[in-house]
This record gives C-alpha cells, structure tokens and sequence, in this order.
C-alpha cells in the first residue's frame, strides 16, 4: 500500500506527536519533575489530577462557546444543528467540538484513573499531559483550516498522552494481578 503525500504528511506528524507522547509518559514517570512522594494521601493525588482536567475543560468550553458565538451571529445557524443544515463555518465549528468533546473526556478520566491507580511517584506524568493537552487544542485548532496534516501534532499532543497512559495503567494493572 503506498500512501498519498497527505497521508504521509500527517504519519510524519504522528510519529512526532507518538514520540513526544512517550516521552511525556516516560519522563513524568521515571524522573517526577515535580517531585511528588509516597507521602501523598489519595485524596491529595486525585486533587490534582482534577486540578489538570482543568485544562481540557477550558478547552472544551471554549469549543462550546466558539459555535455558540458563530450560532448567535450567523442567521442561518441560529436555530441550531438540529433545524438547519448548517452552514461551513458552523460545520467546522461543531466538528471542533465535536472532536474536544471526545479528547476532553478521554483525558479526563485517564487523568483521573491514573492518580488513583500508579504509583504516587509517577503523578507528575498528569500535569505534563494537561500541558501537552492544551498544547495539542491550541496547534489543532490552528492547523484545521490548513488540512489533516496541519492538525495531525495537535491531535497527537492531545490524544497520545492520554491513549498511552491507558495503555500503561492497564499493563500495570494486569502486571499487579499475575504476580
């Protein structure tokens, strides 16, 4: 199978984002920039981890609010979705949000589950993925007027921290169950 320069483009930038993102999980783990110590009680760890979702949060409202904006100022999309067909600029506007909306919660609850299942050493892995993630909105919503290639390192930044942390807390939890 050949790939079409797109196509190419944007594995390029997944490869980049991939990298990154092991470096994010990897460093915050084995190195805690932040110096978080087993001291930690787990009320404190799962604080910060809703602390980070802060980030996506912010971005998703902020996809909520740009269509809302757009919907208000535009009369043929006022009404809404649902009643119209939409015109561009609210299409990309929804689908923005649309694709927030699923990295938002994804992030959320790995962000969450993470505090509370590895080790309190490994939580500085969290606020590096809440930076990532906003780095991630913000080069994705630049880039998505520009085609797949242009928002592929936004969707990584923000996707693969999350996807990977997953990952790792499921090979960690199978690890705890088999010795």
């Amino acid at each position: 199978m050949s790939l079409t320069e797109k196509q190419f483009g944007v594995l390029k930038r997944i490869i980049v984002g991939l990298s990154i993102a092991l470096c994010i999980v990897g460093l915050g783990s084995y190195m805690n920039p932040f110096g978080y110590n087993e001291t930690f009680e787990p009320i404190n760890k799962l604080h910060i981890a809703i602390l980070c979702c802060l980030v996506p949060t912010f971005f998703l409202a902020v996809s909520i609010g740009r269509l809302a904006k757009h919907r208000f100022l535009t009369p043929e999309d006022i009404d809404g979705g649902g009643l119209s067909a939409g015109t561009p600029q609210a299409n990309l506007l929804q689908s923005l949000l649309q694709n927030t909306i699923e990295q938002a919660l994804l992030a959320s609850l790995v962000y969450c589950a993470w505090a509370a299942v590895m080790p309190t050493t490994w939580l500085s892995t969290v606020p590096i993925a809440a930076i990532a993630f906003g780095a991630g909105r913000i080069l994705f919503f630049a880039g998505y007027n520009r085609g797949a290639s242009a928002r592929a390192i936004g969707f990584t930044l923000s996707f693969y921290p999350s996807l990977i942390m997953l990952f790792t807390m499921i090979g960690v939890l199978l690890w705890r169950q088999i010795s």
